[in-house]
């Protein structure tokens, strides 16, 4: 089961300092994960010059002082979201097109110290890019071998279809993973308060596209919601202040009660053993935040337990 457990490295190299995040690293290693996701941009928003390729850099450095490690880890990284101008996002944020895609992956590459990354995405859809431009320009990185897969975030279900086509016409390798906003607690209707991106929502169009294309994964960014699962200092958003939300709290208290474990470790469950399945993204500040993702791993909900999960709300 730690191969659907994906860490999240956004804000290693900024508000998680270097011997935090080599700690993290190490440990998630130790206990047989596999995959790191981080991006070009992370995490510009955080750091003084107002640029990414923080943790990028330090994902580099912690490879760079364990030898054979590179071997052991996937990494997948992102292109589409990094500003061109200090404090201008989204408005300068540098887009899907053909040269800025290969200016992106040689940085990535270069920070993280490899010749090739196994999950490239692309991060945020954009509408001045022609999809047939963005596809072959992917393409071409599968073909030279820097890249493993492809994969797309905070797009649309239609978007997704035509970039698909696009890139079966121009037979190069198509989008085979989306990476969007999935947990268990549901906001009221046409509100987004855990999710930047207009398309980041893990809508049910969405998810009937995946169900009908066995080859494209989903992987779940905020699968915990910060914290808001288990956490007083973390109160759940207004817009999830609705009747669903308390029925489907008292469901994963129950199933929490039922084995002995916490809100988080069903929540994780419930994404890793539903249908469809879902790789979620944990992205722990400490060893100890991140061990309790990894015991979710362990955990099986009973038919019983997930009926009743999912009949809640």
């Amino acid at each position: 089961m730690m191969d659907q457990l994906v860490l999240g490295a956004m804000m290693f190299g900024t508000t998680t300092d270097e011997q935090r995040a080599f700690a993290i690293l190490d440990r998630f290693v130790d206990a047989g994960g596999s995959w790191i996701d981080t991006a070009n941009c992370y995490a510009f928003w955080a750091d003084p010059s107002g640029f990414g390729g923080q943790s990028e850099a330090l994902l580099g450095r912690w490879l760079a002082r364990r030898p054979g490690m590179r071997d052991r880890v996937r990494i997948s990284t992102k292109v589409g979201c990094e500003p061109l101008e200090a404090g201008r996002y989204p408005e300068t944020a540098e887009g899907l097109g053909a040269q800025t895609i290969k200016n992106a992956i040689e940085g990535s590459l270069r920070r993280l110290g490899t010749d090739r990354v196994e999950m490239y995405w692309a991060h945020k859809d954009t509408r001045r890019t022609p999809v047939e431009e963005t596809v072959a320009a992917f393409g071409e990185l599968v073909d030279a071998g820097l890249v493993g897969r492809l994969g797309c975030s905070n797009f649309a279900a239609w978007r997704l279809e035509r970039s698909r086509r696009a890139a079966a016409d121009a037979g190069v390798a198509p989008y085979t993973a989306v990476q969007q906003h999935v947990t268990y607690l549901r906001p009221r209707p046409d509100t987004r308060p855990s999710v930047v991106h207009r398309f980041g929502t893990f809508s049910d169009e969405l998810r009937s596209y995946v169900e009908s294309h066995e080859d494209i994964d989903i992987w779940s960014y905020t699968p915990l919601l910060s914290g808001s699962y288990t956490r007083a200092d973390k109160p759940l958003a207004p817009d999830y202040d609705h009747p669903g939300t308390v029925s489907r709290l008292a469901a994963l208290d129950t199933v929490a009660a039922e084995t002995g474990t916490t809100r988080n470790h069903v929540v994780l469950a419930w994404l890793t053993d539903g249908c469809p399945k879902v790789m979620p993204i944990v992205g722990p500040s400490s060893v100890a935040q991140l061990d309790e993702a990894i015991a979710a791993m362990s955990l099986t909900l009973t038919a019983a337990q997930r009926s009743l999960l999912d009949a809640a709300g």
